[in-house]
């Protein structure tokens, strides 16, 4: 038995399980394990072994996972997208007067980067990959602060 074949056999279950509970969907979790392993397959002179071989694969998976909801996110049902219940919408109210002079005054008295973060995403419509750029961050880093920052908008505009 090869390496490769070893690699397959031994991490295949750890995989399809990974992006199973990533897309609760049976058919896209076998494609994407399969096509995990074919990109391992043509990168595998890349792994430096700088980690665990399972965490490398996981992160092509989650990429790949990634990389399958922006081709197909025209294709979701919204019946399957849960609606989300908020008793406030920041993005909404930005567009109240009235609330939009609050929110902006709360705005201005939040700390940075949660301001800054905050106006990139809503008034200047970046992506979160372009915000953690900006900062040298990941886009994950991004997306976490933003939501901090709408989260402490939201409980300071519950008190208003």
């Amino acid at each position: 038995m090869t390496e490769l074949e070893e690699i397959y056999n031994n991490y295949f279950k750890d995989v399809y399980f990974f992006i199973y509970s990533l897309s609760k969907d049976k058919h896209i979790a076998e494609d994407l394990t399969s096509e995990t392993f074919i990109k391992a397959i043509k990168s595998i002179e890349s792994f430096k072994g700088n980690c665990d071989i399972k965490v490398w694969l996981f992160q092509i998976a989650k990429n790949s996972y990634y990389s399958y909801i922006r081709k197909h996110k025209n294709l979701i049902e919204l019946d399957s997208v849960p609606e989300k219940k908020d008793d406030f919408d920041i993005e909404k109210s930005v567009f109240s007067l009235e609330e939009s002079m609050k929110i902006h005054e709360i705005l201005h008295n939040l700390s940075e980067p949660y301001k800054e973060v905050f106006s990139l995403r809503v008034f200047g419509e970046l992506s979160f990959k372009q915000i953690g750029s900006l900062f040298g961050k990941t886009d994950n880093w991004a997306c976490v602060t933003f939501h901090r920052a709408r989260n402490k908008i939201r409980a300071e505009m519950r008190d208003y």
